[in-house]
């Protein structure tokens, strides 16, 4: 079959399946059997696909109709100006933990060589984005899932950070006091989980797809907040920065709790207006 009709094909079945943005999906696919640029060639001309590529692009399109991720079809996903590998154990990166980054950013100017931690990395992409733009910041990365880890490790070796950038197995919820060896950071950002979890059934079955260890944040999906509030801040010293992603009903309940450790809090929105990130810093 030729590429326009056979594209065309695979864009109707996936908006029978449901799936969103059927038409850049179905190009997607087709870019992972023949490179982005052997795709868009192929397009123009209307040129004949192989019986393999089409195989191919038919066995992909099964696992998306079953739910399968599309980041995890292309086995990389871009965030900001980086492309990160992830895969099934890692959380695929968002647009809105972009958005945590350049906040963060901002935050941190003036502070000169910041320490900074990452917790529950997943795949790097907030520490390792930080680094590409802070050369001069000491980035840590903290993660306990060990598929989670590979993912990470990859990444900050394809970015040329494997020397430069600590990756540390650890779990953020027994606290600083777990790796008191390793520096005082001057700066925490943290795309912890937070979704309840009563909730995680009822999440897309993409979202299903990804690991629980990342998503699940407890019953009121404010546990790791907590820890964070309770067996991180109390470490930091004063003019410290804290930023993290939450739930767009958490923002409130999580600076209460960083209030309590004596930190100044700034809730920020998203680009949906919704209350999405908390920032503090100790005064």
């Amino acid at each position: 079959m030729n590429t326009r009709p056979f594209l065309a094909a695979v864009r109707e079945r996936l908006q029978r399946g449901g799936v969103e943005n059927a038409a850049f999906e179905a190009r997607t696919l087709l870019e992972i059997v023949l490179g982005k640029d052997s795709a868009t060639g192929a397009y123009v001309s209307n040129a004949a696909l192989s019986d393999a590529q089409t195989a191919q692009t038919e066995a992909l399109l099964k696992r998306r109709l079953s739910g399968e991720p599309l980041q995890y079809l292309c086995g990389s996903w871009d965030f900001l100006d980086s492309t990160f590998a992830v895969g099934e154990g890692v959380l695929i990166p968002r647009p809105e933990t972009e958005e945590l980054v350049l906040l963060a950013l901002e935050r941190m100017q003036g502070m000169p060589s910041p320490t900074v931690y990452d917790l529950c990395a997943g795949s790097g992409c907030i520490g390792l984005s930080v680094k590409r733009r802070r050369s001069d910041a000491n980035v840590y990365l903290f993660e306990l899932s060990d598929d989670a880890l590979r993912y990470c490790n990859e990444n900050r070796c394809a970015l040329g950070f494997a020397q430069t950038v600590p990756l540390i197995q650890a779990d953020v919820l027994r606290g600083y006091a777990a790796v008191s060896s390793l520096p005082v950071p001057d700066v925490i950002l943290s795309n912890p989980p937070y979704i309840a979890t009563a909730e995680l059934p009822a999440l897309q079955r993409e979202v299903q797809k990804e690991p629980a260890m990342a998503l699940d944040g407890g019953e009121d999906g404010l546990v790791f907040y907590r820890a964070i509030a309770e067996k991180w801040l109390p470490y930091l010293q004063t003019g410290a920065l804290i930023g993290v992603e939450c739930g767009e009903t958490q923002a409130q309940s999580i600076a209460a709790l960083f209030g309590l450790q004596g930190f100044s809090c700034e809730i920020c929105k998203d680009f949906n207006g919704f209350d999405r990130f908390v920032f503090a810093r100790k005064g």
